[in-house]
C-alpha cells in the first residue's frame, strides 16, 4: 500500500508517523513541494507541515495543487492525514477558512484536551484526557464542515478533527523530544524574533519525552486503522 507523503521543508519529515505507517504495511512515497496526478488515487495521502500559510498559495503554487488533490480525495472519502499546515490544507479543502491566529504563535510542549467524541474514537480512544504534544503554529482554521472536533488547547479550539476516513492534527504527534530540540535550534533566530525564550522551550522537552510512548501508540492505532480500512472490501 502506497502512502504518499507531501513535505514542504527538508527538516519536516514524517518522523514517528512514517515509522508507524511502515509498521502497518504502508510503503512511503515522499514528495517535496510537488504533486503528481496519480497521487489522487493513492491508498493514503499524508500532508506534513511547513512555514507557509494556506492563504499564501499565490507565492507557493504547489499549495493549490495539494488543495485540489485533497478536495478530490475528500469528495470520494479517500483517506488523508494532515499535520499542522497539512491539517490546515485538509480543513480548507473541506470548506473551512484558514487565517493567522488571533491568539498568537503557539510553540513548545503543551497539553491538548481530547473531546468526549475523541475519547470514543477508534484511533484516539485509550489516551489520557490531556496529552503533552509538540506545537509550532501561528495559523488556525474555522470549524471544519461535517467534521468531528477531536482536540483543543487553551489558545486555540481547533486542534484536531476527523472527517470521514481522514484525520487532521494541528500539533506534531510525529515529533520526538530529540527532533523538536533540533527544530528549536534550527528556528532559534526566528523564535527570538517572536519573543520566545529558547532555553525555556528547551526545558519543556522532557515532558515530550515522557509522552513519547503514548503518542507513538496513538499514531500506531491511526496507521493500523487506516490500513484495516483499506483492506476492507
Amino acid at each position: 500500500m502506497r502512502a504518499v507523503v507531501f513535505e514542504h521543508e527538508e527538516h519536516e519529515g514524517p518522523g514517528l508517523l512514517g515509522a508507524t505507517l511502515e509498521a502497518a504495511g504502508f510503503t512511503l512515497v515522499r514528495r517535496f513541494r510537488t504533486v503528481r496526478r496519480e497521487d489522487v488515487d493513492a491508498p493514503l495521502v499524508v500532508v506534513m507541515g511547513g512555514p507557509m500559510g494556506v492563504y499564501e498559495a499565490d507565492a507557493h503554487p504547489f499549495l493549490n495543487d495539494e488543495l485540489a488533490l485533497l478536495g478530490e480525495r475528500l469528495a470520494n472519502d479517500r483517506a488523508c492525514v494532515g499535520v499542522c499546515l497539512g491539517a490546515q490544507l485538509l480543513a480548507a479543502a473541506a470548506g473551512a477558512q484558514v487565517s493567522p491566529g488571533k491568539n498568537g504563535f503557539e510553540v513548545g510542549v503543551g497539553p491538548v484536551r481530547w473531546t468526549p467524541e475523541a475519547l470514543k474514537d477508534p484511533v484516539v480512544a485509550g489516551v489520557k484526557p490531556r496529552t503533552a504534544v509538540a506545537h509550532w503554529h501561528g495559523d488556525t482554521y474555522t470549524p471544519v464542515p461535517g467534521a468531528t472536533l477531536l482536540a483543543s488547547t487553551d489558545r486555540y479550539t481547533q486542534q484536531a478533527f476527523r472527517l470521514g476516513k481522514s484525520y487532521g492534527f494541528q500539533f506534531h504527534l510525529e515529533l520526538t523530544a530529540k527532533e523538536l530540540g533540533r527544530w528549536l535550534e534550527l528556528g532559534a533566530e526566528d523564535l527570538l524574533t517572536r519573543g520566545k525564550d529558547l532555553e525555556d522551550l528547551k526545558a519543556q522537552l522532557p515532558r515530550l519525552k515522557a509522552a513519547e510512548a503514548e503518542n507513538t501508540a496513538l499514531l500506531g492505532r491511526l496507521a493500523h486503522a487506516l490500513a484495516r480500512g483499506l483492506r476492507t472490501p
